[in-house]
């Protein structure tokens, strides 16, 4: 979730809202971000099997604080204080505890990964939705692309999944993910913009970690099987999504506006789909491509800088 996130860990002066182009690897961090991010169900799909859905995100944690804590010990990274350390753990708890789990444990308990990324493509109406709270006033072309964006993402997945096999409670899990990552997202762009990402990944990881390590004690009996599925998925996520999305999209929120970075989750269904089509030989759909060139149309509605 890729380059070490240490070269961008010490915030640049905040550019304009919607504005990511400083140079081309800037220009390049949406696209990046979005297929990185997109990886997040191969992953769980290759390690869930093994592990359940919270000892699989404990293990992720761990091995992501040690590590990223050792790096910013070596260089001397600046740690938050006073108050900041409690806003930047609430921001973790909200985006890795709440988000990741949700999506994790509904996914184990039968959710479909096409119609979870639906409903978590849901989260950029939701932040558009919350302007009061992040100051960003949208305008008419904004709101039309949020709007195509979803419908891009519906036609995409209505003919990929079958609506059946699970229940309430993965549904519940699923709206618990999507109402963590908004809020979240909300959260980090408005208390937690300037702290060093390294020392920040470390600080919310581990906060994360200590509020879902009860909830696996208690509800969790079935032991980690050390598969070499489970192993490459752990890796992973650790390394690509947790160290290189993530990083992506902390700085992705301090270079632009929360709804135009929100609008990028439209692009990730689309384009795990392409990923289980080239991975696992599903076939696309007319529908499905349709739905692909809309949400892309309503992406670039959104984020496309106003003249």
């Amino acid at each position: 979730m890729n380059k070490s996130p240490a070269p961008a860990a010490t915030a640049a002066p905040a550019a304009p809202a919607g504005s990511l182009h400083e140079s081309p690897y800037l220009r390049a961090m949406p696209a990046v971000f979005v297929l990185l991010w997109a990886t997040g169900f191969i992953g769980a799909k290759l390690g869930l099997p093994y592990a359940p859905p919270l000892k699989f995100l404990l293990w992720r944690f761990l091995i992501v604080v040690v590590l990223m804590g050792l790096l910013a010990l070596v260089m001397r990274a600046p740690w938050p204080k006073g108050r900041r350390i409690a806003h930047v753990a609430v921001a973790g708890i909200l985006l890795q505890a709440g988000y990741l789990s949700g999506v994790f444990v509904g996914i184990s308990l039968g959710m479909p990964a096409g119609l979870s990324s639906l409903i978590v493509g849901l989260q950029p109406l939701l932040v558009a939705g919350a302007g009061m709270f992040t100051g960003e006033r949208l305008a008419g072309r904004q709101w039309l692309g949020l709007v195509l964006g979803f419908i891009g993402v519906a036609l995409v997945v209505w003919g990929k999944v079958g609506f059946a096999g699970f229940g309430v409670a993965s549904v519940g899990f699923t709206v618990m993910a999507l109402l963590a990552i908004t809020i979240g997202t909300l959260y980090q762009k408005k208390y937690c913009g300037g702290e060093d990402l390294r020392t920040q990944s470390v600080v919310q990881f581990a906060a994360a970690g200590l509020v879902l390590l009860p909830f696996a004690l208690l509800f969790e009996e079935r032991a980690v099987q050390w598969h070499l599925h489970f192993v490459l998925a752990l890796l992973w996520t650790v390394f690509v999504l947790s160290f290189g999305a993530i990083s992506l999209l902390m700085v992705l929120l301090r270079r632009g506006a929360a709804t135009m970075v929100s609008s990028l989750m439209y692009l990730v269904p689309p384009v795990t789909a392409i990923m289980a089509y080239a991975l696992f030989g599903e076939v696309l759909s007319a529908l499905a491509v349709l739905g692909m060139v809309v949400a892309v149309v309503g992406v670039a509605l959104v984020v496309r800088p106003a003249k």
